[in-house]
């Protein structure tokens, strides 16, 4: 089997859980089986638990030029800008992803207009994937919306993009539990589903391998889709020559 080398790829994990730390994450639990990919890999990992963070709402890149006390995104968004990959990982609450995660979607959406070195928006060349937990069904329709989210701002996104676990509908343990109402649960809940763990590890590797790809030829070339030229009046070079 041909040895792939991702030594020189960075991830950037955002658990959009709405536990504060210390508190357990069962998204967490979740990341953390694609998290031993990467480390195998020697890719450099980084996770930030979202809720955390003094991150004001709003859609421009400062918050606080717009009213609010304090806004902490500007620092995070360095940390996920400078990664090759973004996953973001979210329970299931009411059929939807989190309002962590809403507010995780708006406020890359706040830096989506401004550009890379090429001229392109600043996302172009990065992949995005999602990690989605919960007890009922939903796995797809979060992902649905968090990686059409992505693509839109400028994120790549490769086949099998996401993964997820479900429990059984309505109360019962969820992902990583090793008790319940008092009864040990070994292995932990959901360790040993196999379309979970098939999905975790092929989503993991087809992010490695589009941010690979990806990176080893510069992002993308900037024929046709460059908003510096567009600007500069030469959005004509890309129309139809009858057009010209």
């Amino acid at each position: 089997m041909q040895k792939h080398d991702f030594s020189n790829l960075s991830v950037v994990y955002v658990n959009c859980t709405l536990k504060k730390s210390p508190q357990h994450s069962h998204t967490d639990s979740l990341i953390d089986v694609s998290k031993e990919i990467m480390i195998k890999e020697n890719v450099t990992v980084e996770s930030i638990r979202f809720i955390d963070h003094d991150v004001a709402s709003g859609v421009y890149p400062d918050m606080t030029e717009h009213g609010w006390d304090k806004d902490e995104w500007p620092t995070l968004f360095n940390k996920i800008i400078n990664a090759d990959i973004l996953i973001v990982g979210t329970p299931i609450w009411l059929g939807e992803k989190s309002s962590q995660a809403q507010k995780l979607i708006e406020r890359l959406y706040a830096m989506s207009g401004q550009t890379n070195d090429k001229g392109q928006y600043k996302f172009y060349g990065k992949v995005g994937g999602c990690i989605i937990t919960g007890n009922e069904d939903g796995v797809k329709h979060c992902a649905m919306g968090i990686l059409y989210s992505l693509q839109h701002v400028g994120y790549s996104i490769p086949p099998q993009a996401d993964c997820g676990w479900i429990g059984e509908v309505g109360p019962g343990p969820s992902y990583g539990d090793t008790e319940w109402q008092g009864e040990k649960i070994n292995p932990p809940v959901g360790f040993k589903s196999d379309l979970t763990n098939r999905n975790t590890t092929f989503m993991t590797y087809n992010l490695l391998h589009l941010a690979s790809m990806l990176k080893s030829n510069g992002g993308y070339p900037s024929y046709g889709n460059s908003r510096a030229q567009w600007d500069d009046g030469k959005r004509w070079e890309f129309e139809n020559p009858e057009y010209r």
